[in-house]
C-alpha cells in the first residue's frame, strides 16, 4: 500500500469529522431562532482528486425568500398596529343601535325631546332631557378623550421603537465590522446568523432593503433611500417626543410649529433627515404610528368635533337661502352673522368652479385656510363682521372677479354675476342667540355650549379654531340646567310651557340637513357632506365599524402571506432532521471506510518489522 492512500484516508478522515461537527452543530441548533443550516464543501489537495480536505462552511439559505420575509415581516407589523387602534377607536362608539352606544344616546335625548313636546308642563320630562343630554356630552367628551389618549400611547411607543431601531442598526453596523474582520468561516457564518436577525427585526420597525458589499458588510437603507448603514457606520435615531397630546397637537415640517415628536437620523457625516416626514418610513409599526398619530387618530377627533358643533348649532344656526334678484344676481339677508357664520356661493353659481366661502371674523389680520372650513378645495376669505354689503364685496373682490356687490351698510346684500353662467345662488349658516342666554333668539337655543366660560358656539377662528376640541369641551349650558322651563317657554318673553320649543329642536336634529366637514372623512374626503346630526353620529359609528373590519381583515391576510414567508425561507435555511440523520449516516459510512484503509496500513506495518 502507498504512502498516498495513507495521506489520503488521513486527510478523508479530517474532512469527514468536519462534516459530521458541522451536522452536529445543525441538529443541536435545529430549535433556535435565527439560525440558519450550514453546509461544508470539500477541495481537491492532490492530483487527480487523491487528496481532500475541508472547504468553507457556508449557510444554506434562499435570498430571495429571505428579502421576501423582511418585506412580509415590515407589512405585518404595520397592518397589526393599525388593526389594533382601529379595533379600539371602534369599540369607543359602542354597538350601533343599542341603547349604550353614540347613536343610541342620542336617539334617547331626540326620544326625550318628543315626550317633552307632548308633556310640556311635566317638570321630570325637563329633568330627563337634561339628563339625556348631558349624558350625550359626557359620552362625546369621554370619547374624544380617549383618543387622544390614544395619541398619546402612540406618542410614547415612538420613543420606545425608536430606541429599539437606534440600537438594532448599531449591531448592524458592529456585527458588519466583525464579519469584516473575521476569516474563520464557523465563526464568519454565526456572525452572518447574528446580522440577519437584527435585520429581520429591524424590518418590523421599518420598511428597509440591504446591499451586499464585496466584503461581506452590507448597506441598510429605507425603501424611500434614506441609508441608515453604510459598512461600520450607522445612523443615530433620536425621537424628541411631546408627552400628553391634544387635539391640537399636530405636524409640521417645520420644527417651529410642530407640536409632536419626531424622528430624527443624523448620518455619520453630521447630516439629519426627519423620518416621520410623510412618505419617508412606508411600512413597519413606525409608519403605521405615524399615520395612527397624525391622520387617522386626528380624523376620529375631527369627527367627534364635528358631531359636537352639530350638536350645538344645530340648535342655535338658522339656515337663509338667497331669493333671485334682476340680472342673474341673488338677494340674501345676513343680518345677524357673528364670527364663524359662513355665506356660500357654490361652484356652479361662479366663475371659478370651486365653491367660495366667507366666514364672518373680527380679525382680519390672521390668515385663513381651506381646511378650516367644511370644505377644504373651496375657496375661502374672511369677511368682516358687521356682515354688510361693503364687506362682502371686499371679502369677494380677491376671489371671482366676475361677481360683484354693491357697497353698503344694508345686510340684505345683492350679488350679480357678469359671467355667463347659470343663476347667481348662495347660502348662510347664521347663529341667532347672540349669546348663551337661553332666552336669547328664540326658538334657537344653546343647549350645548363651549364649556370654556360657558360659551356660545358659533364656529369662530378668532384667536384660533373654536371647533378643534370642542367634543372634550362641550358641556350642557348652565343657564338651562338652572332653568329647564326655558325649554318649554312659549316666548322669550312668555314663560307658559308648550311644546313648540322642543318639537322644533327635535326637528333640528332629526330632520334639519347640516353641512359637515369633509376633514371628518364622512362620505369621503373630497367634499362636504351634507346629512341630520343624527344622520352624522350614525355615519360616524358605521365608518370606524367599516374601518375596523377592513384593517382586521388586511392584517389577517397580511398575517398570512407573513406565515407563508416564513415557511418558505424556513424550508430552505431551516434545519430538517431526518435528512441530517441521512447525511449523518453516510459521514460515518465515509469516516468509517477511511479508518479501514489506516488499520490495514497499520496490520501491514506490524507484519513487516515482525519479519
Amino acid at each position: 500500500m502507498s504512502l498516498n492512500a495513507l495521506s489520503t484516508a488521513t486527510a478523508g478522515l479530517a474532512a469527514t469529522q468536519a462534516a459530521i461537527n458541522v451536522v452536529s452543530q445543525n441538529v443541536a441548533n435545529a430549535g433556535t431562532a435565527g439560525y440558519v443550516k450550514r453546509t461544508i464543501s470539500t477541495v481537491s489537495t492532490a492530483p487527480n482528486n487523491s487528496g481532500v480536505a475541508a472547504g468553507q462552511i457556508t449557510r444554506n439559505f434562499d435570498a430571495a425568500a429571505l428579502n421576501q420575509l423582511r418585506l412580509e415581516t415590515s407589512g405585518a407589523a404595520y397592518t397589526s398596529t393599525k388593526a389594533g387602534i382601529a379595533t379600539q377607536l371602534d369599540a369607543l362608539y359602542g354597538t350601533p343601535g343599542t341603547a349604550t352606544s353614540l347613536d343610541g344616546t342620542l336617539n334617547t335625548f331626540t326620544e326625550s325631546l318628543q315626550e317633552l313636546a307632548a308633556n310640556p308642563t311635566s317638570a321630570a320630562a325637563r329633568t330627563t332631557v337634561l339628563g339625556n343630554a348631558s349624558a350625550l356630552a359626557i359620552q362625546i367628551n369621554s370619547a374624544a378623550g380617549t383618543v387622544q389618549s390614544l395619541r398619546s400611547g402612540i406618542e410614547s411607543q415612538l420613543g420606545t421603537d425608536t430606541n429599539a431601531a437606534g440600537a438594532l442598526l448599531k449591531s448592524i453596523a458592529s456585527l458588519n465590522t466583525k464579519i469584516q474582520n473575521t476569516s474563520d468561516s464557523g465563526s464568519l457564518a454565526d456572525l452572518q446568523d447574528q446580522r440577519d436577525q437584527a435585520l429581520t427585526s429591524l424590518s418590523s420597525y421599518m420598511d428597509i432593503r440591504t446591499t451586499a458589499q464585496r466584503d461581506g458588510t452590507v448597506s441598510v437603507l429605507t425603501q424611500s433611500g434614506v441609508t441608515l448603514v453604510d459598512r461600520g457606520s450607522a445612523a443615530s435615531l433620536s425621537f424628541d417626543g411631546r408627552g400628553t397630546l391634544n387635539a391640537n397637537s399636530t405636524y409640521s415640517a417645520d420644527p417651529t410649529q410642530r407640536s409632536v415628536g419626531t424622528i430624527t437620523a443624523t448620518l455619520p457625516g453630521g447630516g439629519q433627515i426627519d423620518l416621520g416626514s410623510p412618505g419617508v418610513l412606508r411600512s413597519g409599526s413606525l409608519a403605521a404610528e405615524f399615520e395612527l398619530r397624525d391622520q387617522t387618530l386626528p380624523q376620529a377627533q375631527r369627527q367627534l368635533d364635528d358631531l359636537a358643533a352639530g350638536l350645538a348649532t344645530g340648535l342655535t344656526n338658522k339656515s337663509v337661502t338667497a331669493t333671485q334678484g334682476a340680472n342673474n344676481s341673488a338677494v340674501i339677508d345676513l343680518t345677524g352673522m357673528q364670527a364663524g357664520n359662513t355665506l356660500t356661493i357654490p361652484a356652479s353659481a361662479n366663475s371659478t368652479g370651486r365653491n367660495i366661502i366667507l366666514v364672518a371674523s373680527n380679525d382680519l389680520s390672521t390668515p385663513i385656510t381651506a381646511s378650516q372650513t367644511v370644505d377644504a378645495n373651496a375657496l375661502v376669505a374672511k369677511v368682516q363682521v358687521p356682515v354688510n354689503a361693503t364687506s362682502v364685496g371686499a371679502a369677494l373682490s380677491g376671489l371671482d372677479p366676475n361677481l360683484a356687490v354693491t357697497p353698503g351698510s344694508s345686510t340684505v346684500v345683492t350679488i350679480t354675476s357678469t359671467a355667463a353662467k347659470p343663476q347667481v345662488t348662495a347660502a348662510a349658516s347664521i347663529t341667532v342667540p347672540t349669546t348663551s342666554d337661553p332666552k336669547s333668539g328664540y326658538p334657537q337655543i344653546a343647549l350645548f355650549v363651549d364649556g370654556t366660560g360657558n360659551n356660545l358656539y358659533t364656529g369662530s377662528l378668532d384667536g384660533g379654531s373654536k371647533l378643534s376640541g370642542l367634543a372634550q369641551r362641550l358641556t350642557i349650558n348652565t343657564k338651562v340646567s338652572a332653568d329647564t322651563s326655558v325649554l318649554t317657554a312659549t316666548s322669550a318673553a312668555d314663560p307658559t310651557a308648550t311644546g313648540s320649543r322642543a318639537q322644533t329642536l327635535f326637528a333640528a336634529l332629526t330632520s334639519t340637513q347640516i353641512t359637515f366637514s369633509s376633514a371628518s372623512g364622512i362620505g369621503g374626503v373630497s367634499a362636504p357632506y351634507t346629512t341630520t346630526v343624527a344622520g352624522f353620529a350614525q355615519d360616524v359609528i358605521a365608518t370606524q365599524g367599516a374601518a375596523a373590519s377592513n384593517t382586521t381583515a388586511i392584517d389577517a391576510t397580511q398575517q398570512t402571506a407573513l406565515s407563508t414567508a416564513q415557511a418558505r425561507f424556513s424550508s430552505a435555511a431551516g434545519v430538517n432532521i431526518d435528512k441530517e440523520m441521512s447525511n449523518l449516516i453516510a459521514l460515518q459510512t465515509a469516516y468509517g471506510a477511511n479508518a479501514r484503509v489506516l488499520s490495514a496500513a497499520r496490520d501491514m506495518l506490524n507484519q513487516l518489522l515482525q519479519i
